[in-house]
């Protein structure tokens, strides 16, 4: 794994999957701004991404200093990495990650992890409220079918240390520290789901061990990030899209104090007081020195269509992930103008040899895995059940799959983000590497990252979980792949690889 994280990793490619987000397409999507300013232009910052951490970086930053000179550069178009690619989930599942961060961290900063997770997700679906933005946002309760029994103890006994820890006002239901448990039985009853894995494409039998039950949502990313990106664009941000940026170095002298940085794109030289990167797995293209501490990860997801006998209501009342031995897949439904639903899920990387290790260093999301491909087709029908899902025909069947995408995340060394100053650059700061998990960690991210760059001390900000800020020891872990993933003994996978 570690001989993945040192591949060199390049800039965008040009010319990706499109996106079952993508459609309807924001005005956002045809702004293209290459020229920016004459080279005596200076920006007091220079975002570099448009996805949700930068969106929102911007917000906080023209909310708090309206007058702000801000430009923000994208490679491709608007929103058209992870968050504009993702699988629609507001979901933390603190309880997966509490004991390792527990051992690594003490209870106290565990802590302030998981509270910073529940509370991203509840601002998150409030200040789309807030800004009257229509983008399917709901919190609902979501559920974890657990197929492995290993997995299913080890979540109870993390929820019990974490509920332990607990006040008694966060073990109310929907907060933060809110666990229900369920039986097999429970969980087929309550939530449709087989009782044993039907994917025909798993070789190993799985039977369903219990489910967990909490907090979530869903939300349409791109449409709440491109809605918030316009009211910026209104309030003076200056977006140039189709505008990669290939390097930035200090500032040649200059007559003019504020300029610290000189940021190289293929048609400008933009002066700028500050850099901000936001640019999760692509960061090392622009940033070397993280080449390694984070790893670009290709994630894989399907809209699929329920089959017209189904069982399922629609929309599903829950969002899902299925946990398994080697990993997870995570699921939400999205309900159609005419009643009907499409259900999102993606995933697959656990179920591949080697730990999926060639979805690792790879900013290529042109393409797919044909693997994957056949496990997520089969994944639906075999975690609800035939007779739940619905099809009655080898027609239904040859539509299930309404669209297949890719997108790219970032993967660090330690499962956690590097959001703060970035070591030894003056200037230069960072929100990237949420490792999958960005829905639940951008918006306060960006959050506190603003009131570092606008001179507050990490330390003053109470809620920010200090182990998120950069620091050269971060760097120097190596990478071993995604931490909340359970790695296999075997290495072998759990798919049929003759199936691709």
């Amino acid at each position: 794994m570690e001989s993945r994280s040192q591949i060199p990793v390049g800039p965008p490619v040009r010319d990706p999957l499109p996106s079952y987000w993508h459609e309807p397409k924001s005005p956002l999507a045809k702004v293209v701004e290459a020229e920016v300013d004459n080279e005596s232009h200076v920006y007091d910052h220079c975002i570099i991404g448009s996805g949700i951490s930068g969106t929102m970086i911007a917000y906080n930053l023209l909310t708090q200093r309206p007058d702000s000179r801000i430009v923000m550069l994208e490679a491709r178009e608007v929103c058209g990495g992870a968050t504009g690619r993702n699988g629609g989930h507001t979901k933390a599942a603190s309880y997966r990650t509490w004991l390792q961060h527990v051992d690594e961290l003490g209870e106290e900063e565990a802590k302030r992890i998981m509270r910073f997770e529940h509370a991203n997700i509840l601002a998150t679906h409030e200040l789309a409220k807030e800004l009257g933005i229509e983008c399917e946002s709901q919190l609902c309760n979501t559920v974890d079918l657990i197929y492995d029994k290993d997995t299913f103890v080890e979540g109870q006994k993390a929820i019990d240390s974490l509920r332990a820890s607990a006040t008694e006002e966060e073990k109310a239901e929907g907060a933060v520290a809110w666990y229900k448990i369920h039986s097999p039985e429970g969980a087929t009853e309550k939530f449709w789901a087989a009782k044993k894995n039907g994917n025909p494409a798993v070789k190993e039998e799985e039977q369903l061990q219990g489910a967990v039950e909490y907090l979530a949502g869903r939300i349409n990313a791109y449409k709440f990030s491109t809605a918030v990106l316009n009211l910026c664009t209104r309030k003076g941000l200056r977006l140039c899209t189709r505008t990669p940026v290939h390097a930035f170095r200090p500032a040649r002298q200059s007559d003019d104090p504020n300029v610290k940085w000189e940021v190289f794109t293929q048609y400008s030289t933009i002066k700028t007081t500050s850099i901000i990167i936001a640019t999760n797995g692509y960061t090392p293209y622009i940033l070397p020195s993280l080449q390694g501490s984070i790893v670009p990860l290709r994630g894989q997801i399907t809209a699929q269509k329920p089959g017209e006998a189904t069982k399922l209501p629609s929309p599903l009342p829950y969002t899902y992930s299925i946990a398994y031995k080697s990993g997870f897949e995570y699921m939400i439904p999205r309900p159609l103008p005419d009643g009907g639903q499409h259900i999102v899920i993606g995933g697959g990387v656990g179920r591949l040899p080697d730990n999926g290790e060639r979805e690792y260093g790879t900013v290529n999301d042109a393409i797919l895995n044909p693997q994957i491909s056949e496990y997520l087709r089969g994944s639906l029908v075999g975690y609800f059940g035939k007779a739940n899902w619905g099809e009655k025909s080898e027609e239904e069947q040859d539509s299930r799959i309404v669209q297949e995408w890719t997108g790219i995340m970032g993967a660090t060394t330690d499962g956690r983000p590097y959001v703060g100053k970035v070591p030894d650059m003056e200037g230069v700061w960072i929100s990237a590497g949420f490792n999958g998990h960005g829905m639940v960690l951008c918006l306060k991210s960006a959050e506190a990252l603003v009131q570092m760059v606008l001179d507050s001390s990490p330390e003053e900000i109470s809620w920010f979980p200090q182990s998120f800020l950069p620091t050269t020891e971060r760097m120097q872990i190596k990478f071993q792949g995604l931490t909340d993933i359970q790695v296999p003994e075997t290495g072998a996978g759990t798919v049929e690889t003759g199936s691709s």
